[in-house]
């Protein structure tokens, strides 16, 4: 009952007395008092504050990049269209991005398979029951046999 008293009445009671009492009202304390701190310390907090911010935005902004370099390379190999927004990650973070280690080194790995296959021993050794060391021997004896029958003719 107090409560709603004091409520109801409390209001009309202040204006009444004129404000009497000076109130300092809570916006007018400044950030660094708010915080315990010196004005001095408070601008170092800030800018240590900033600074972080600035790193933790240029880490983000490189692991961006480097994702934007792995989707692109997985582009390229597989010849699908490119991503304008990759492309202008990779830029905003400059030349330094690279791809993971890991990754590179399954690249070249599967480079290497790929270029195993494309050569024409690596197309044979595909196809089924093929004995390639018995291929082989059946060139090297019809190239021996070439060089033989050059060696026969009189015309050379």
């Amino acid at each position: 009952m107090a409560f709603m008293v004091k409520q109801m009445v409390g209001g009309h009671v202040k204006n009444l007395t004129g404000g009497l009492t000076e109130e300092k009202p809570e916006g007018e304390k400044s950030e660094a008092a708010a915080a315990g701190m010196t004005q001095e310390e408070f601008e170092q907090y800030q800018q240590q504050l900033e600074e972080e911010k600035q790193e933790r935005d240029a880490s983000f902004a490189q692991k961006k990049a480097e994702r934007a370099t792995v989707r692109s390379h997985f582009r390229d190999k597989y010849r699908l269209p490119k991503n304008e927004l990759d492309d202008t990650q990779i830029q905003q973070a400059g030349d330094d991005v690279e791809l993971p280690t890991e990754l590179a080194k399954m690249i070249a790995d599967d480079n290497k398979e790929e270029e195993s296959k494309t050569s024409v021993l690596g197309k044979l050794t595909n196809i089924q029951n093929v004995d390639m060391d018995q291929l082989k021997d059946k060139a090297q004896a019809t190239l021996e046999d070439l060089k033989q029958s050059a060696e026969k003719c009189n015309l050379m």
